[in-house]
């Protein structure tokens, strides 16, 4: 019994793929959209979107392209799949939805929920409670013996760390001692607090008998999904702690098998995405800018239940999936652009030492 089980949370396979709609009526894309969107796919259900607007047209097809994909991809893989998928409207309202499968399901988040951890931490940064350059005790005890990311492999204890190198090491290798590190700053129940009242109740981690220490917890696909359009859209934190959570997202370094593993490198600049993985989940949500730095789409995409439980690497069929959708949501968005706050890549330059 995995700690899904355990908590009694959805492991059912859905029925089948709803595509949201924001409006009452739904309109069916065309066979011409379809076509062009996937070949040999039946057609989905998209919400139209606004009647006006530059480009608007494109978009809507757009969007039609994107739940093609999704259904293609995700039937494809298998196993149990909940998620939410919008395109920015062209007029900066409400976004226009893709893909709305058992969106409000609760459900364990596992590391897609260390986005949110360091939403938390950095709001205490905002209120001047924290610095990110304050140092905090990597000891032994506080270890996870061969846990994700690098601090499991140092061998050397105790060392000290800035917050600003936690937060880093959180968003980028998803390092779980990390996560420990900012429940030394950030408690569990303030934690929770903190997301409550930003508006996402069911978006927070589980406490222990420790209180500084909890696991990741839950989410649905829709509050990940407005959590990030609250970061991009610059109502969560301020600019500068907005900037740390995306350029660290967005980095060569952060996660690549999945929605980024079919692109350039510059292309995977335009991407800020964490992915979560346990037992046999595999997610990823995250946010797809256009070329001048807007956002265009946004994704939270759930998975469990596809064979290969013990597979962490980028032949899991979930994983796999998320990779052929990256590079068709990529593709699907590329003429349509994005609205909003605009936040530029930052630049990388390989360096060979020296």
């Amino acid at each position: 019994m995995n700690r899904r089980t355990a908590l009694g949370l959805g492991t059912v396979a859905t029925a089948g793929t709803v595509f949201g709609t924001s409006v009452p009526a739904a309109a069916e894309p065309s066979q011409a959209a379809m076509s062009a969107a996937e070949p040999g796919q039946a057609g989905t259900t998209a919400q139209p979107g606004p009647a006006g607007g530059t480009g608007s047209a494109e978009r809507r097809s757009a969007v039609a392209r994107v739940a093609a994909a999704y259904r293609r991809e995700t039937g494809r893989a298998g196993g149990n799949w909940q998620a939410y998928v919008s395109l920015t409207s062209p007029t900066g309202g409400d976004p226009m939805v893709a893909v709305a499968e058992s969106a409000d399901r609760r459900i364990e988040a596992y590391s897609v929920n260390k986005i949110a951890v360091a939403v938390a931490v950095l709001d205490k940064v905002d209120r001047g409670l924290l610095t990110l350059d304050q140092r905090v005790e990597v000891s032994a005890a506080i270890v996870v013996p061969g846990g994700d990311g690098i601090f499991s492999l140092d061998g050397a204890y105790p060392s000290q760390v800035t917050l600003g190198h936690v937060l880093a090491n959180l968003l980028t290798v998803s390092n779980d001692t990390a996560v420990r590190l900012c429940g030394l700053v950030c408690p569990a129940a303030e934690l929770n607090q903190i997301l409550q009242a930003k508006g996402f109740p069911n978006t927070q981690v589980q406490p222990v008998a420790n209180p500084n220490r909890f696991f990741l917890g839950t989410s649905t696909p829709r509050e990940t999904h407005d959590l990030l359009r609250a970061l991009v859209g610059g109502t969560l934190l301020t600019p500068s702690s907005t900037d740390v959570v995306l350029r660290l997202l967005r980095s060569p370094v952060a996660f690549t098998d999945g929605i980024r593993r079919e692109m350039s490198s510059a292309q995977r600049a335009r991407i800020a995405t964490k992915a979560g993985w346990f037992a046999d989940a595999r997610h990823e949500a995250g946010v797809i800018f256009d070329a001048a730095g807007a956002p265009v789409l946004t994704y939270a995409l759930f998975a469990d239940g596809q064979p290969g439980a013990d597979d962490y690497g980028a032949t899991h069929p979930a994983v796999a999936a998320r990779a052929r959708l990256g590079r068709r949501f990529l593709d699907a968005t590329d003429r349509v652009g994005g609205s909003g706050t605009r936040h530029r890549a930052h630049l990388h330059r390989p360096s060979n030492g020296g």
